[in-house]
């Protein structure tokens, strides 16, 4: 996992044995076991790192008016029983035509508006709720409703 490892070296003498990954990816879930030894005593701790994963199909950045199909998955093995997806801190595009599909969000017709940050958030059989954040990034036109405009002649234009 190398370079995406590290220790806080000054942390160990405060007996914080801490494990930095970044980036995490999808393939980094799984069970963590430390030990640390000082002196005689060995301590140790178990952890589980879950990793969820939003994609989005085409990739980002998304061209305005282009289907966009975006997934959430998640490394968690209990039932996905909800699927539910937030823009910019509302529950699903106020205004927007979409198709939603189990641990997915289809856009029809991608704006401008649908910029900005989306979570999704994942509920599981066994209570569990996991949730991730996605800045969606469209390229687009966004000017006027009406695209005339109109110069004097011999002038410059924009």
């Amino acid at each position: 996992m190398k370079p995406r490892v590290s220790l806080q070296d000054s942390a160990l003498r405060n007996g914080n044995f801490s494990l930095r990954i970044n980036p995490v990816r999808s393939e980094d879930a799984g069970l963590y076991e430390a030990w640390v030894k000082y002196n005689t005593e060995v301590h140790s701790c178990h952890v589980e790192l879950g990793v969820i994963t939003v994609t989005l199909s085409p990739p980002n950045p998304v061209i305005e008016n282009e289907l966009l199909l975006m997934s959430c998955n998640s490394s968690h093995r209990a039932s996905l029983v909800e699927t539910c997806w937030f823009h910019n801190k509302h529950l699903g595009p106020t205004s927007r035509t979409f198709c939603s599909l189990p641990g997915a969000l289809s856009i029809l017709y991608p704006a401008m508006s649908d910029a900005g940050s989306w979570r999704c958030q994942l509920r599981y059989a066994d209570g569990e709720i996991i949730s991730a954040t996605y800045n969606l990034q469209i390229l687009g036109f966004d000017g006027p409703t009406n695209p005339v405009v109109y110069a004097a002649a011999g002038s410059a234009a924009d």
